[in-house]
Parts: structure tokens; sequence; C-alpha cells
């Protein structure tokens, strides 16, 4: 369909739209118009990626004197093939001169790209990137002009660089839409590399889907996204746990098997420095003059060379000459040889220590010798070093990168940091187990590059509650922020909230009860009954696995697991992804048979994160407990204390705050359209307090009725029973009567002249 919005002619790819997505452009559009930052929060199930995509295309098409870019971010690749699948709807839709000139495309790692048969064939990533890289540096292809029988080359990089060199890049991939499969079909069919060839269209994509880590790791965007304009609009989706993601990638943690791990690097690079001494001692002469005007100077890299960046380095800094002391080979490996030694010494601790980055660096220049500009420029010098001599096996090097990524964020970063020395870890604390952790606490310092260089970003999820504490998190001003609700013909999401069993007993997993064994049995009663009463899947989140594990092997004992199990099959998450896949495929079979089947997961699993239970793989799903954080975990403390002190964050609100967008985000996984239904249980009695349940999304609150705030078992069992008999009836889809939940052409013309008039 096609409709006008305040002025925009907008392309969609349905024959109607929902009224929430209708509202959701609107307001999408008034943040391009104004070109700032944008957080709305969207119901799952509600067209949320169908409504982004035709927004900002439409809008791109209107404006072509501001030809609009998007980069569409997901945490997942099945979310990147699910935008990729929508993109192909809407350009089949769009008039044939617009779609012929579009081209969208989905950017992932070699793992998923590679068409090489051997180094395809790898297990890991880093596996994977390392066969490449023997196949495709520009040493290896140098050796190969002059020697090419003993040195294979990959003929589909060859077929790349030649086009490349050619300009002729567009020919092998004419606009349209381009999902990973399309792209190896492609680069099967073309015999050019499609891992590359994506790189490089990537600049010239009118739409662009990959991860978060493309954009948020400084080490991968500058060397993936640099080509970016200031005039892309970018979208995180899924963005409830943005903060995390920004955290995770400025943090590094160093192990006694690290620093084992880097000695051995270090003995390696020392033996090929002293090879190339013997054979080619000009490249090193060569590198350190290239040094000496700084580290810029070194030229734009061929494709297949560039590998990760520097986790920190602004370009002003990289345009300064390289500290003295580190510009030759062998003082660099001395500098990074005390700097091991250093670390070691540090993780010999018998106590827990917490340092800022401005007191450990004190200390590592007063014990080691090392000062603050040259722990800055140790990534970069490693790389240099790196290229220099050739190496291609990048995955054995991990060691000493993690050391050189941990000296470089401490000699970059004063605030927003600390070190954390713990011998032993907390949970098992008979087991020696020394780490230094180099925590982030700010999660605004990887993200700000985004906000700063882009004027239009748009953060957006289906559980963003409350919104109001991403701009204080992020440390950015939207200029519009909104929170939609669903609009229903039906009831058919029914959350309750279930305080005590039967035995009229209390139920929490508040850590003083979640031991005690009437609240352990009131927990496996409840999920009897609802086994017994509820048809098809049902879906339980435990806080954590100990937890799930320790509940688990109870029940058993007291033979519910068994009763359980006449109803319905069970099924468990492991940490191990192949098991819980596997899991998940079987679980998927007994409900499609018939049987009905339980499946046990995790809050912040990956279950939790990215699977769907749509349809009548999910009619209920349990939330055993509130998903607090380890409130011990020391990280977290110090996290804690940077907000308050900071952001003026309170502990209690961040950490009610996390486990509440945790519960949501388990909870949503249950409903994922409006033809669905589904009922969630909140079984914890903390739930029934107005300062928790507040926090929920909106279009969760607003279906949680008073009557359903304060539940025993036998009360929810009974409500269950209501609602699944009511959901049997036929119901009207369109909405009728003065709310209407799917708009048509027609409609959205009335509602316009309405306005109108108005």
């Amino acid at each position: 369909m096609r409709f006008d919005l305040d002025g925009l002619p907008v392309h969609f790819p349905y024959a109607a739209i929902y009224p929430e997505q209708h509202a959701y452009m609107g307001e999408l559009k008034r943040a391009l118009d104004a070109r700032g930052h944008a957080l709305l929060e969207m119901p799952t199930g509600t067209g949320k990626t169908a409504a982004l995509i035709s927004l900002i295309t439409s809008y791109s098409l209107a404006n072509p004197s501001r030809p609009l870019r998007l980069i569409y971010c997901t945490r997942t690749v099945h979310e990147m093939e699910k935008t990729l699948a929508e993109l192909r709807l809407l350009f089949a839709h769009l008039p044939p001169p617009a779609a012929r000139s579009l081209l969208a495309l989905g950017l992932s790692s070699r793992k998923n790209l590679c068409v090489h048969p051997q180094a395809s064939a790898a297990a890991a990533r880093d596996s994977v990137d390392t066969a490449c890289r023997r196949l495709t540096a520009s040493w290896v292809r140098e050796k190969a002009a002059s020697d090419p029988e003993s040195t294979p080359l990959c003929e589909f990089y060859e077929t790349f660089d030649r086009a490349a060199a050619a300009g002729d890049l567009a020919s092998f991939m004419p606009p349209g839409v381009y999902t990973l499969a399309d792209l190896r079909a492609l680069g099967r069919e073309r015999r050019v590399c499609p891992y590359f060839l994506a790189r490089q269209m990537v600049k010239y994509a009118n739409v662009v889907v990959y991860s978060y880590q493309y954009l948020l790791d400084p080490k991968v965007a500058s060397i993936v996204s640099r080509e970016m304009q200031k005039e892309c609009v970018v979208v995180f989706d899924e963005a409830h746990n943005i903060d995390n993601v920004c955290i995770e990638a400025l943090s590094v943690s160093i192990r006694k098997q690290t620093l084992e791990g880097a000695e051995r690097n270090l003995r390696r690079i020392s033996q090929e420095i002293d090879r190339f001494k013997a054979t080619d001692a000009n490249r090193l002469r060569a590198e350190y003059n290239r040094l000496v005007d700084g580290l810029a100077q070194r030229g734009n890299l061929p494709i297949s060379d560039a590998w990760l960046a520097n986790p920190a380095l602004p370009d002003d800094i990289l345009k300064e000459a390289v500290p003295g002391n580190i510009r030759r080979a062998e003082h660099f490996l001395a500098v990074l040889r005390r700097l091991v030694r250093f670390l070691d010494g540090r993780l010999e601790t018998e106590n827990v220590e917490n340092e800022m980055p401005v007191s450990f660096v004190a200390s590592i220049h007063s014990q080691a010798g090392i000062d603050q500009k040259m722990l800055r420029f140790c990534y970069d010098r490693l790389h240099s070093l790196m290229m220099t001599l050739e190496i291609t096996d990048t995955d054995e090097f991990m060691h000493i990168q993690t050391i050189c990524d941990f000296a470089t964020l401490i000699g970059t970063y004063t605030r927003g940091f600390s070190i954390i020395i713990e011998p032993y870890d907390e949970r098992m604390p008979d087991i020696r187990d020394p780490v230094i952790q180099l925590s982030c606490h700010d999660a605004s310092l990887a993200i700000r590059p985004v906000f700063d260089r882009f004027e239009t970003v748009v953060i957006t999820s289906g559980t963003l509650s409350p919104i109001d504490l991403y701009p204080r998190l992020l440390n950015f001003n939207p200029v519009i922020s909104r929170s939609f609700t669903m609009s229903l013909t039906r009831d058919c999401i029914c959350p309750m909230v279930l305080t005590r069993g039967s035995d009229q007993l209390p139920v929490s997993t508040k850590f003083d009860m979640r031991s005690d064994p009437g609240v352990v049995r009131n927990y496996g009663r409840l999920l009897l009954e609802m086994a017994s009463a509820v048809p098809d899947g049902i879906v339980c989140f435990f806080v954590s696995y100990s937890y799930m594990d320790g509940i688990v092997n109870s029940w058993h004992e007291m033979g519910i697991l068994q009763d359980i199990m006449q109803h319905k099959l069970v099924f468990i998450e492991t940490p191990d992804v192949v098991e819980t896949t596997l899991a998940l495929d079987n679980y998927r079979k007994a409900c499609d048979c018939g049987r009905g089947a339980i499946f046990f997961s995790v809050a912040r699993g990956k279950v939790a994160e990215g699977i769907d239970f749509d349809r009548h793989y999910g009619r209920l799903v349990i939330m055993f407990g509130v998903p607090f954080q380890y409130t011990l975990s020391r990280i977290l403390l110090a996290r804690l204390e940077y907000l308050r002190e900071t952001f003026q964050i309170k502990e209690g609100d961040f950490l009610t705050f996390d486990a509440l967008r945790q519960a949501a985000q388990c909870v949503g996984r249950v409903i994922r359209s409006k033809a669905d239904y589904g009922m969630m249980i909140f079984a914890d009695k903390r739930y029934s307090r107005h300062d928790k349940r507040s926090k929920l999304p909106g279009w969760i609150l607003s279906h949680l009725h008073d009557a359903h705030l304060n539940l025993s078992t036998d009360m929810a069992l009974h409500i269950a029973r209501e609602f699944l008999r009511r959901m049997a009836q036929p119901y009207d889809k369109t909405g009728s009567g003065g709310k209407k939940t799917l708009l048509t052409e027609e409609d959205l013309q009335n509602m316009a002249q309405d306005g109108m008039e108005m």
C-alpha cells in the first residue's frame, strides 16, 4: 500500500497497517526532520522492522537532495536474515525505477560468508580468519607471483582484487537485496569472494544490515564502518541491552593462561625478528622510519591486510610519532616482556584489589619503567610489527593482542574504568583462579562516537522501560522519546503475578527464601497444575543456571518432575550451544506432534535473548523469581558506584531496572504477533510491589488487571482456564466499531481528511 504521512509518500509492503506502526512512523519522521536521535519502545509482534525500513526508505526516495542511507544493527545473524527478508518484500512493492536503483546487503564475519572449500571448513571464527589471511595477505600474494607452484592463493579473492583494480565491482552486485545466503551463492557462481565484495560494496549500499559490534566495538568499527557518512541513519534494534554491549566492547580480562600464552607469542615474535635481521633487515629499518612519522603514515593497507584496529585511539593521536623507546622491534619486545612480568606479579596477590587506571599506570611506570604514552601505543605498535614480520596466523597471537588491548585502554582512559584483581572466583572460593579485569563502567564511551558521527541514531526495542534511564546511561539527548502500546481486538495477553502457593505460603527467589522446601514445592506444584491445564508449549525462565539445576534436582527428589512428565516432555537449556539447539529442535517437534512440551531456560541466556516461542510453541511463560544480577560481583559493585557518582543513578534503581527489563524480555518471547495469544506468570511475591511492577513495559502493564496481582496457584489456574476458553472463540481480526486494529489505505485517507478538517 502507499499512503501519505504528514506530506511524505510512504511505501508499505502490506495491504494494511497497525495503528501503532502508523504512530511509530510519525515519531520516526519527526526525528529525521529534526536530524536528532530517537528512543522508541514498540511492543513485540507489532511490525517494528517493517515500519522502520519502510519509513526510512520512503524518506530517502522522497528527498533526493538529502539521500539517507540506513545502517540497521542487529544482535544475531537470525535477526539479520529476518530484516533482509522484510527488505526484499519492501523492494518488491516499490515503484520499479526506485527498486532498480537501491542496493541492500547484509555483512557478517568470514565464518558466515567464506566460500573457499578449505578455509570455510575451519570450526572456529578465528581459524577461518587465519586461513583466509594465509591465502590473501599482500606478502603471500607477492611471494606467489614469483613462486606460483608452492604458494596457494584464493581464486575467489583474486577475482575480487582484479575487479576492484578495474573499478568493476558493481557488475558483480547489481541493485537488489542480498542476504548472507545470496552472497555465498553469488560468490560460488561468479567465483568471487563474497566477504570482501560485501565489505567493499557497503560503501555504496543504500541499506546495510550488520552486527552491533561493527559500530560499537572500536577495534572493528574503524575498519568496517570507517567509510560511513554523517547522513546515515543508524538503527539499533532489540537494543534493551545496548549498555551491556558497549561495556563488553571496552572490557578486558587477563588470567594466568593469557600471560603464559603471551610469553609464547613473544618468543615466536623474537625468533621472527632474528630471522628477518638475517634475511631482510631493510624491512625492519623501513618500519622504524615509518614510525618516526607517526602511525597514520603507514598508508592505506590492502583490504586483506586490515586487521583489528586500535581499541581506543582517536585520529589525532595516530598522527603523533611513536615513542622512541618502542620504535625498534627489540626494544618494543623488551617493554612487552616487562609488562607481562609486572602483570604476572600482580596476579600473585592473596587479596582482592580495586584500582583506578591512573594509579595502576603509575605503578607500572615505577615498577616496570613503562610510561603512559608507551602503553597507549602498544596495540598499534604490535599490529605494525606483525605486518612487518608477515605473520598470518593471527589466531595464535590472541594472548599478546589481549595484553596490548589492555595496555592501550589503561593508557588512554582515566575515568569510567577500574582494574579489579581477584585471586579466587567468589562462587568457588577454594580454587585459586586469579584474574585481572579491566572493567568499563561507562556505556557512553563506546557509543559516543556513533552519536557524534551520525545525525540520527534510533534506539528501539520491545522492552525499554523505564525509558527515561537510557539517556542517562548512554549520556545523550534524544529529540523523540516515546513508548507505544498495543492495539488489540481481544485481550490476547494475560499477565499474572503469583505471590503464594495453594497452601498460601509466599513464593520468591529471594536469597533467604529460595532454598526453602515450601517455596521449591510450591513452584513445582504451580508448574504441574499448569502442565495439566495448558495445551502445547510452556516456557519456564529461572534466575540462573545454578538455581535451575538446584530446583530441578529438588523436584526430581520430591517426585514432582515425574508427575510433570506424565503431561509433557521436559527440555533444558545448557551453556553448550549445540546441546541447547538440539533441545529446542526436539521441543518444537514435541509441540508440533501435539504431545506438548516444557522448556527450562535461564534469564540472560541465549534463548531469552533471541528465540521466539510464537503460536503453539509458547502458550504460557513462567518467570520463576526476579532475575537480579549477582549483587556480590565486584565488577557490578564498582559499576553501581560509578553510576551513582557520575549519573546520580541509585544502586537500587539500576538493579531493579536491569532485572525487570530481563524479565520483560523473557515473557515477551511468547507473543510475536497480534493473532497470537499467551499467558505470562510472574512467580514471585516481589512483583506485587508497585516499585517493581511499574518498571515493566506499558504494553504488559495495560493488560495486568488488579484482580491478577496477588494470586495463589489455584486462582492462577482458574484464570488460565478461563483465558484459554475465551481465546478458543472466533474473533474479528480487523477490529470493529470505533477501535480498528488494522488500517487500510482508505482508513488512512479518512484519518488524514479528518485531521485536516479539525
